[in-house]
């Protein structure tokens, strides 16, 4: 049995899939849910569960003293003050390559977080997030719980912005797993899974032998309806461009 679910279309500008970036902005300027990711740094937010999870992993691995938030949200005017102050310090060239414009930054979502060794002096726009050490077990350990390193070397034409080691987002399991097993930036993942639909579905098993399913619901024209089966344990999240991406959890004899 199914059951259909109406959404309203302003919603494709909600949810953690979301692409932001030179091409898309932000639109959705939602500063609810939001809580400190850490309590020694009570201004650095993020939405809760990304918040929650970026400290079970710091624990997990035993980060907490050696890793520390550096920026996670930032409204839309602290986003201009920020590259507003880089074109003047550091010059055009290095502000394009990493400070997003305002509107179009990953940190206006509450859902980026930049994080660096915890040192006397940490580099606001690029602090330090070697691939070694501490640093790079988080870096590994991130994608089972549903961070990925947003922007890599290789992906530097595809996002449009320049390598940083240090810049996390949270996009929720199982699509970090996805991501990085099959070496996707985020704009690719949004395409990628436009391939799969209610009656094709892309199917990812875990490690623990669960199956889940994820696929693509263009937006419709005054709303969107989406099939689900009864009793499912479902996600949808839009992708801020022109539909919503469902993510079905599935019991284990169907």
């Amino acid at each position: 049995m199914m059951k259909t679910i109406k959404i309203d279309n302003e919603k494709i500008y909600k949810g953690t899939l979301l692409l932001v970036n030179a091409d898309y902005p932000y639109k959705e300027k939602d500063t609810e849910g939001q809580i400190p990711v850490d309590s020694r740094f009570p201004n650095i937010r993020l939405k809760k569960n990304a918040a929650n999870i970026l400290q079970f992993i710091l624990e997990k691995i035993g980060a907490e003293a050696s890793i520390v938030p550096v920026s996670g949200y930032r409204s839309e005017e602290e986003q201009t003050g920020i590259y507003n102050d880089s074109l003047i310090e550091n010059g055009e060239e290095f502000t394009r390559k990493y400070v997003a414009l305002p509107s179009h930054s990953e940190h206006e979502t509450g859902q980026a977080i930049d994080l660096g060794l915890n040192k006397e002096n940490i580099d606001f726009i690029c602090p330090d997030f070697p691939y070694k050490g501490i640093c790079d077990e988080f870096r590994k350990v991130a994608p089972q719980y549903g961070f990925i390193q947003r922007y890599t070397r290789e992906k530097e034409k595809i996002t449009g912005i320049s390598h940083e080691p240090w810049h996390f987002r949270y996009v929720g399991y199982p699509h970090s797993k996805i991501i990085t097993e099959l070496g996707l930036s985020l704009e690719e993942y949004i395409e990628f899974i436009k391939n799969y639909t209610s009656s094709c579905k892309f199917s990812y098993m875990t490690s623990s032998g669960a199956r889940i399913e994820v696929y693509y619901v263009p937006k419709g024209t005054d709303e969107t309806l989406i099939e689900i089966p009864n009793g499912a344990v479902y996600q949808i999240s839009g992708n801020n461009i022109d539909g919503f991406i469902v993510t079905l959890w599935r019991k284990s004899n169907e």
